[in-house]
């Protein structure tokens, strides 16, 4: 083999050594001579890593395989055609299409000299035109399915670039993209992180590992060299910190074997489905994805099942869908119905008229000719049911959410979940962090308390090492550059004029920051004492708010270094460094005196404020505040002492206070927030008196408002029952209403408040949540509220994966920016929807009474198709792509509980319904004396177009184009002109539009039932339209309160429908969550309903659009191994997951910080929340 030459060990053994646990795993690695000794076989070191030459890694990849999989091929383009000829509505079109044109070269075998062969020669023209008109649609859904695999792909391959990890190479620790990580490369890890590849522990520091996405087990599994070397790719780091040697990359780590077998798996399940929906219909109709979620029901974000109930229940698993799918779905099966039963009513009333007629009045004998008007009457009624359901819908839905989506990533939102666009929209309360979100997260130390003296106000007034004592100098120096991550660096800006740039976390950035300023280079202090020289670390999280090192002291014995929250350090200290470097007795006396004096004015000015002490563990005599210990018995067994005991009687020696200005843009920003009408709270680890100081300059709160300012402590002894010390809804209802600031919180207190409000009842609507979070224990919250935004740079990938939104810049104003962007979706459907329902009403109403009254449909099928599978799907990427406006933000949100169709948009709908109407029926009926035109009605089967029933097409055209500029505005706005022009794609396809309606009255003829029109008969249809927009002003005009409530539609969740009715999971609403079906029984109506609706075709967009991204979350998962799934929920996983992007590159471009792991990674060791 060629590893054989180069390497020690081969690949199957490297394979095989992996799949071992435990100690187990510890003997095999002791078998190759342990861990050491395998990397020295791999050509490697702790210390160097890889030297990172391009030949060598080129030939590592060969070797060993690169950390890659090859992704799933897309669809080709034949696929997307054929799954779009599967919808039922088309297939009915196309049956009675080829029936018409197999009709139309039938010879009657008596009769026939009645009918001259010439008569004939035009027959087939209408059933071809049918045919084609079918084939543009199918086209037109395949491309749109299509271009938008494309460009997500495109996306996808983007955010796989800028995915980077914590490499050593050449003695350095540098930022490698995660499919260039090799076998033999040394990496990084500590908490948050999500393991690119397989590998084996080199060094721990109490490091703890979440392997339930492989093994499904949900206790943490601690690692080290001696107790489970193993890691494996996919899984989290939940604690601690380390150094892994990278054993098996791509297919041939853990996870790659998995994927590899669920990829076979996956398209076995397929065809399973594939002849499952053959058997079944009620299995899935047309062309219903069974195992595939819609983008608005991933069941729990993240990938990860919400509940065990959801887990085991599969695609009957209750869920919530987004507010404005809950309210499409019940305004579709609304229509539906309607559509069904008008459709139903114009067939037969044809046919009955049609067969009494002919048969008992004439007395005619039975011809298989009169089967062509019995197909005439399905096709029209088939064309009434096209009209009656507003199809373009889920388009303009799809096509508005991925406008936005990719207008949202230059607003620095990416967004992972594409219902969480919409529903930020309705968002009612925003929870958000302060550091880095609401602050500039580019921390100073500008105060110190040091010897008893309070070095203040500003940085320029700190101290230099000559000022302090040797000791104490020491004692900060070292106590600073160890006891922190060493990923955390402290680099000189190029411009001698610029910002140093700091790297990693930045609590520790701004403290190595102020061993700068003693003026002491902290990299010497950290070559003199390497990571590996440690004999235990614990790791910053939030329960501790603290981090603590021992390391051994040059002269014998170990000393402790612990930083981290005032109070909570400060608890843990018996001893404080005084004037002059004694030590002293720190009484509790003593600590008031210090807080009151020191730590609260500190924090009242904003600062945050951080201890550091030590604690010397030593084998000679011991002084006071040191511990001795039994040399001859060899060294503490901290491990066995318990961290309570090792972090306890510490000595206090510096007290310093960190600045982390609040954001120019931020108190604008939450003004906008407040006027319109969300409320936002601040939810942060912070001191109360730090959070309040903040909160105060954002404008969250106001002296003298009477809003709650509380921390952590109170708010549970507010929400907890006293004698069962569980939560109660009615003892949140009474603090969250009131609450603005919840200070040192704990990530469960950010859970049960984002819980509490959403549960609540107490509001008019019920509220609507967004939470911030950046710690992997924030993934909760993110998960339960009903936006979850993750840090793009703090955050950690855990936090990332839990989350909807990642925000790049971890900025509050993009939270604004998505809240309009949100909105805009709202206004885009309801623009949308108010056009769609008015040509709607309108065409149903004159097909239904042109069947009553003259045994025909003045718009024929060919006609009804043009304008509604054509004009309105253009119309939808009209309106679905207008550009939101800061007008947006001057109202209150919609709430859950809003209706869909408002009254002042029932009154546009009804009142320009009317219009037409008036207009239709007046051509119809009197348009041949108005005119002067031959009457149309009453042709026959096989007559010419006539000019009368062109103009009737003509006009209802022109009126409906005229009305699409009417549609843009839903408030009832006078000038709907407003940004005409601010939209290239609005104007151009409504011109488009118009060129193309030219076209088909001229030279449409026999195939669009159509014939020429001369200049007169134009003129008097474009006037029509227009009188649109002058009829839309005495409509505006109109009171909208005699409307009232009685015509607001879409305002009620529906009820669920009977499981897997499309294939898909349906998702059910609280106040339906019972096992029982209340309509079950009804499944096979809801199924036609459903099924016999152009509801399916366009739906297949949203599916393509998230059976895309589902292919690019795989090829992504896959591509990197960054992100692996169980392998309970891979199949089952939120398909519409654009996975999170640590956007390094970019940041690094931009001249931001980056930490170690290019995750921008907020402290392991960083006292907040």
């Amino acid at each position: 083999m060629a590893a054989g030459s180069r390497y020690g060990v081969t690949l199957k053994q490297l394979r095989e050594l992996m799949e071992n646990k435990e100690l187990e795993g510890v003997q095999k690695v002791q078998d190759f001579g342990g861990v050491h000794e395998i990397a020295r076989k791999l050509n490697t070191s702790e210390a160097a890593g890889l030297s990172g030459e391009k030949s060598d890694l080129e030939h590592r990849q060969d070797v060993f395989g690169s950390n890659t999989i090859p992704p799933k091929p897309p669809k080709t383009f034949l696929q997307l055609v054929w799954e779009a000829l599967q919808d039922v509505t088309l297939i009915i079109l196309q049956v009675a299409a080829v029936v018409s044109l197999a009709l139309s070269f039938y010879k009657p075998p008596k009769g026939g000299g009645d009918i001259e062969e010439e008569e004939h020669s035009t027959d087939w023209i209408e059933g071809l035109a049918i045919l084609l008109a079918v084939v543009i649609v199918v086209l037109v859904t395949a491309f749109n399915d299509w271009s938008k695999e494309k460009q997500f792909r495109g996306l996808q391959d983007r955010i796989e670039g800028e995915q980077t990890f914590s490499v050593i190479r050449s003695n350095t620790m540098t930022q490698v993209q995660v499919g260039e990580i090799v076998v033999g490369d040394i990496i990084s890890v500590k908490y948050g992180d999500l393991l690119p590849a397989d590998g084996l522990v080199m060094q721990s520091n109490d490091l703890k590992v979440d392997e339930s996405s492989l093994t499904g087990e949900s206790d943490q599994v601690k690692k080290g060299v001696a107790c489970d070397p193993m890691v494996l790719s996919g899984t989290h780091i939940m604690e601690g910190s380390g150094k892994v040697l990278v054993t098996a990359v791509g297919v041939n780590s853990q996870a790659g074997i998995i994927f590899t077998l669920l990829g076979a798996a996956a398209e076995e399940i397929d065809e399973v489905e594939k002849k499952k929906k053959k058997v079944d219909v009620e299995e899935g109709v047309g062309n219903a994805h069974p195992n595939h979620t819609l983008p608005n029901s991933t069941p729990g974000k993240g990938g990860v099942p919400d509940s065990p109930e959801r887990e085991i229940g599969g695609e009957c698993g209750d869920e919530e869908k987004s507010v404005l799918q809950a309210k499409l779905t019940n305004l579709a099966i609304q229509i539906g119905y309607g559509g069904m039963a008008v459709s139903l009513i114009t067939v037969i009333i044809l046919s009955i008229r049609f067969s009494v007629d002919e048969f008992y009045y004439n007395g005619s004998d039975w011809n298989l000719y009169y089967i062509n008007y019995y197909v005439k009457f399905v096709i029209i009624g088939v064309t009434v049911l096209v009209v009656a359901v507003p199809e373009g819908l889920p388009l303009a839905v799809t096509l508005s959410l991925a406008y936005s989506v990719k207008k949202m990533m230059a607003d620095n939102n990416l967004v992972r979940h594409l219902d969480a666009c919409e529903t930020m929209g309705n968002a009612t309360t925003i929870c958000s962090d302060k550091t880095g979100t609401l602050t500039t997260n580019r921390m100073t130390v500008v105060q110190a308390y040091v010897c008893s003296h309070h070095y203040q106000p500003n940085r320029q007034d700190l101290p230099k090492i000559r000022d302090l004592p040797q000791h104490v100098g020491v004692l900060i120096t070292q106590g600073i550059a160890v006891n922190s991550s060493y990923s955390s660096d402290v680099k000189s800006s190029a411009e001698p004029s610029g910002l140093p740039t700091q790297i990693g976390n930045k609590t520790e950035c701004a403290m190595l920051g102020f061993v700068i300023d003693l003026g002491v280079d902290y990299r010497q202090l950290r070559k003199d004492m390497p990571d590996t020289r440690f004999k235990k670390v614990y790791t910053f999280n939030s329960a501790r708010k603290s981090m603590s090192t021992i390391i051994p002291l040059d002269n014998g014995g170990f000393r402790v270094y612990t930083k981290g929250a005032s109070e909570i350090v400060m608890k843990k200290c018996s001893f404080l460094v005084g004037e002059g470097g004694k030590i002293e007795a720190f009484t509790t006396a003593h600590q008031d005196r210090l807080v009151s004096t020191v730590i609260e004015p500190m924090a009242k000015d904003g600062l945050r404020t951080i201890s550091i002490a030590y604690r010397d563990f030593v084998p000679g005599k011991a002084d006071k505040n040191q511990v001795h210990y039994d040399s001859s018995t060899g060294d503490p067994n901290f491990e066995n002492m318990g961290e309570d005991n090792v972090i306890a009687n510490m000595t206090c020696f510096c007290v310093v206070g960190i600045e982390d200005p609040v954001r120019d843009e931020v108190p604008e920003a939450i003004k906008q927030c407040q006027r319109a009408g969300i409320t936002v709270r601040m939810v942060t680890g912070d001191n109360i008196n730090t959070a309040r100081a903040i909160a105060t300059k954002c404008g969250i709160i106001k002296p003298g408002d009477n809003y709650l300012v509380i921390d952590g402590k109170e708010f549970n002894k507010r929400v907890r029952d006293p004698h069962t010390n569980e939560i109660r809804q009615d003892l949140l209802d009474k603090v969250w209403p009131r609450l603005r600031v919840l200070a040192r919180s704990q990530p469960i207190d950010k859970y049960t408040l984002v819980k509490g409000i959403i549960e609540s009842n107490i509001s008019a609507g019920r509220e609507v949540v967004a939470v911030t979070g950046d710690g992997t224990n924030d993934a909760p919250a993110l998960k339960k509220a009903d936006v979850g935004f993750a840090m793009g740079i703090a955050g950690t990938d855990v936090a990332k994966e839990a989350s909807d939104i990642i925000l790049t810049d971890d900025n509050f104003t993009s939270i604004v920016k998505a809240v309009m962007w949100g909105r805009n979706v709202y206004d885009s459907i309801a623009k949308f929807l108010q056009f769609q329902l008015t040509v709607n009403i309108v065409a149903v109403i004159v097909a239904f009474i042109g069947a009553c009254a003259i045994q025909d449909s003045p718009l024929k099928a060919v006609q009804m198709l043009w304008v509604n599978l054509i004009m309105d799907t253009l119309a939808s990427l009209a309106l679905a792509t207008e550009l939101p406006t800061p007008d947006l933000l001057l109202r209150k949100p919609y709430g859950r509980t809003s209706p869909l169709i408002s009254p002042t948009m029932a009154k546009n709908i009804l009142g320009q319904g009317l219009y037409q109407l008036v207009v239709v029926f007046g051509i119809m009926f009197f348009g041949e004396k108005m005119f002067d035109i031959d009457n149309g009605r009453g042709a026959g089967l096989r007559e010419p177009p006539s000019v009368h029933f062109t103009m009737i097409f003509n006009a209802f055209v022109m009126m409906t184009l005229f009305n699409e500029i009417n549609a843009r505005k839903i408030h009832g706005q006078r000038n709907v002109f407003l940004g005409f022009f601010s939209n290239p794609i609005y104007y151009v396809i409504w011109i488009a539009t118009f060129i193309s309606q030219i076209v088909i009255i001229e030279f449409g003829g026999i195939a669009f039932s159509t014939t020429s029109l001369n200049v007169e008969q134009w003129t008097w249809c474009i006037l029509f339209g227009v009188g649109v927009l002058l009829w839309q002003q005495v409509v505006t005009t109109f009171p909208t309160s005699f409307f009232g409530r009685k015509m607001e539609v879409g305002a009620n969740p529906p009820e669920p429908l009977s499981p897997n009715l499309d294939g898909d999971s349906v998702p059910s609403y609280p106040h339906s969550r019972s096992h029982q079906n209340p309509i079950v029984n009804r499944s096979g109506q809801i199924l036609w309903i459903r099924g016999l609706t152009r509801l399916q075709t366009q739906l297949r967009v949203i599916r393509a659009f998230k059976s895309t991204l589902e292919d690019m979350e795989e090829k992504r998962s896959c591509h990197s191994m960054h992100s692996v799934r169980s392998t309970r929920s891979y199949l089952t996983r939120p398909t519409s997951d654009i996975s999170y992007i640590d956007d390094d590159e970019k940041w690094k471009a931009k001249g931001s910080a980056v930490s170690s792991n290019g995750h921008y990674i907020r402290a392991q060791h960083d006292p907040r929340s």
